[in-house]
């Protein structure tokens, strides 16, 4: 009889040992992402299914009963959990049940579409690019922001934004128009209404020089010179709008024949600034704008040294003269090229 006690006194210990390990031991395997995602909408059973399925927890038994105990089975927060690799059940089970979700950082740099846009968050968020998509083309969801679907990308202002994985795009959408809020200061709003432009009018042309030079001293020329041609009615002729009314980023040079391309973002063909911006501009650039100097600049073409500044010319035989300097030397390089081929 002792012996059997004895014997069910070591089973009822080990049991308790290998359950105590399994609950508060290194027993869980982080995936292979280090991320768990759950869907909005999804159920208990859902969940156990998909930790099962990715092998993150060995079994469901001790799973359930700690997460009754918890009320976990009806308290399912959707998100992305960060999984540590040889963590507890039980720190598992009170991380989903907290709804302590790892923050996804949305960082936005330079986009030149909507689409862009769209791929960047329906890859980092739960809602899918279709569903941006519908929102960013569709002038009533933009109507109540002041927005249309031309000036929609002016609400993006570059940065790094921490958000929920979960977060529905209209939410995502109303952080981005917050920072812009932020961003268009009491100052920069005298500087924009001192230029006679608005903040959409700033960010625009902002955009136009963000694709001319990635010089910070020739911006402030650059959007000079934009500013002229508006004040005289001329033509802006910016060579990035053409590229853009095109969706070819990757052209090299702009051709005569490019410059007949039909669309109101062409200003070959249109007067004034485009209808929107035609990429999302730093905020170095929209300052650039904002400060831009009074020149009488008119003009400006590549230097032929080949470093990425500009000369700047008030007249057109100014103007030609840099002109025929930087064609010289480009004729001179391709040359070279060709013979080193």
């Amino acid at each position: 009889m002792k012996k059997i006690v004895g014997f069910l006194l070591l089973l009822f210990v080990l049991v308790g040992v290998y359950c105590g390990w399994q609950v508060f031991g290194p027993t869980i395997s982080a995936p292979v992402d280090k991320f768990f995602y759950i869907k909005t909408g999804s159920s208990y059973n859902d969940v156990i299914t998909s930790l099962k399925t990715q092998n993150i927890i060995t079994g469901k038994f001790l799973f359930n009963k700690i997460a009754n105990q918890l009320k976990y089975t009806d308290n399912i927060k959707p998100g992305k959990y960060e999984i540590k690799n040889n963590s507890s059940l039980l720190s598992l089970i009170r991380m989903l049940n907290s709804g302590f979700q790892s923050p996804v950082k949305l960082v936005i740099n330079k986009l030149r579409t909507k689409e862009d846009l769209a791929s960047k968050v329906g890859h980092n968020f739960e809602c899918d690019s279709t569903e941006v998509i519908r929102f960013l083309t569709n002038n009533d969801s933009l109507y109540n922001y002041k927005l249309d679907t031309n000036t929609v990308m002016t609400v993006i202002i570059p940065n790094t934004y921490s958000l929920k994985w979960n977060t529905t795009f209209k939410k995502l959408f109303l952080r981005l128009k917050s920072e812009q809020e932020k961003f268009w200061t009491d100052e920069r709003l005298k500087k924009a209404y001192a230029k006679k432009l608005t903040t959409a009018q700033v960010y625009t042309m902002a955009s136009i020089v963000e694709e001319e030079t990635n010089k910070e001293e020739d911006k402030l020329l650059i959007a000079s010179v934009y500013r002229n041609r508006m004040a005289q009615g001329q033509k802006l002729e910016a060579d990035p709008t053409v590229k853009y009314a095109m969706r070819n980023f990757g052209l090299k040079r702009i051709l005569r024949g490019h410059l007949q391309y039909q669309s109101p973002y062409n200003t070959y063909r249109n007067l004034g600034l485009p209808p929107g911006p035609i990429c999302t501009p730093s905020t170095k650039t929209i300052d650039a704008v904002l400060d831009s100097p009074e020149t009488n600049y008119i003009f400006f073409v590549a230097k032929p040294d080949f470093k990425g500044y500009s000369n700047f010319a008030s007249t057109y035989a100014q103007h030609l003269v840099f002109a025929k300097a930087y064609q010289k030397a480009l004729d001179s390089l391709l040359i070279n090229k060709q013979n080193n081929f």
